[in-house]
C-alpha cells in the first residue's frame, strides 16, 4: 500500500513537472522576428522579404566591417486599414541583420502611454521588464533625451520600447545579442577613423575642386583663343 502511495505520488510529481515545462514552453516568445523578419537573416532574404532590391541598402561604414542600412515602410491595404508603424530600419553586421528600429507614427499613436505600447507588444513578445528607475540611452536627431521604458529578452534576442521627449514619439529597437558589441565596436572604430582621416580627405576635396576647376577655365580658354577679335 505504502510502496502503491509512493508510486502515485512520484507519478503526481512527475506529471506536475513536465506540466511546468509545457506551460513555460507555451508562454515562451519568439524574440528572434519582427513581423516575419528574422533577426540574423541576410541582407538579401530581408529584402526580397521587404519586396525591395538589396542594392536600395545605404552603405555606413565599410571598415573594419561593412555596415549597412536598409529602410522599409510597411503598405497598408483597404482604406479601412491603418499602420502604426512610420519607418522600420534594418541594420546588417557584414551582411548579417543585427539590428531592427522600428519608429513608430506620431499622428497614429497620439496619446498613447508608455503602458498602452508595452501591452500591446507583450501580447507578441511576452512579459515585459521594467527599469524601476527609467533608463536613459541616448538623444535623438532632435537633441531630445531617450530613455529605455520596458525590455524583452532571452539568451540571444532582445527589443527595447524607447521613449523620446520630444511629440512624445516611440520606437523599439531588437538586436541579435551575439553581434550587437562586434557591430558597435566596428561603428565606433569607423567613426574614429573617420575623424582621424577628415583633415586628409578635406585637402584632398580641395585639391581635386581646385583641379576640376583648372581644367573647365583651360576649356573655356581653348574654346575662346581662336575666335577671339581686338
Amino acid at each position: 500500500m505504502i510502496h502503491s502511495l509512493r508510486t502515485v505520488s512520484k507519478l503526481a510529481l512527475s506529471l506536475l513537472v513536465i506540466g511546468g515545462v509545457l506551460s513555460a514552453a507555451t508562454l515562451a516568445k519568439d524574440l528572434s522576428k519582427y513581423r516575419g523578419f528574422q533577426l540574423g537573416s541576410s541582407l538579401a532574404a530581408v529584402a526580397a522579404q521587404a519586396g525591395v532590391s538589396p542594392s536600395a541598402a545605404k552603405v555606413i561604414h565599410r571598415r573594419p566591417a561593412l555596415i549597412q542600412e536598409l529602410n522599409w515602410r510597411p503598405e497598408t491595404f483597404g482604406v479601412s486599414q491603418t499602420e502604426s508603424v512610420q519607418e522600420v530600419v534594418f541594420s546588417f553586421y557584414d551582411g548579417v541583420l543585427f539590428q531592427i528600429a522600428v519608429t513608430y507614427d506620431r499622428s497614429e499613436t497620439e496619446g498613447m502611454t508608455a503602458g498602452d505600447f508595452i501591452e500591446a507588444i507583450s501580447a507578441t513578445y511576452g512579459t515585459a521588464e521594467k527599469p524601476t528607475v527609467p533608463a536613459s540611452v541616448a538623444q535623438d536627431q532632435f537633441g531630445s533625451p531617450e530613455e529605455m521604458v520596458a525590455r524583452w529578452q532571452d539568451s540571444q534576442y532582445s527589443f527595447d520600447l524607447i521613449r523620446s521627449s520630444y511629440g512624445p514619439s516611440f520606437k523599439m529597437i531588437g538586436v541579435l545579442t551575439r553581434l550587437e558589441a562586434p557591430a558597435q565596436a566596428a561603428i565606433a572604430e569607423a567613426k574614429r577613423l573617420d575623424d582621424q582621416e577628415a583633415p586628409q580627405r578635406a585637402a584632398a576635396q580641395e585639391a581635386d575642386q581646385k583641379q576640376a576647376e583648372a581644367s573647365k577655365l583651360e576649356a573655356a580658354r581653348l574654346l575662346n583663343k581662336p575666335k577671339f577679335r581686338q
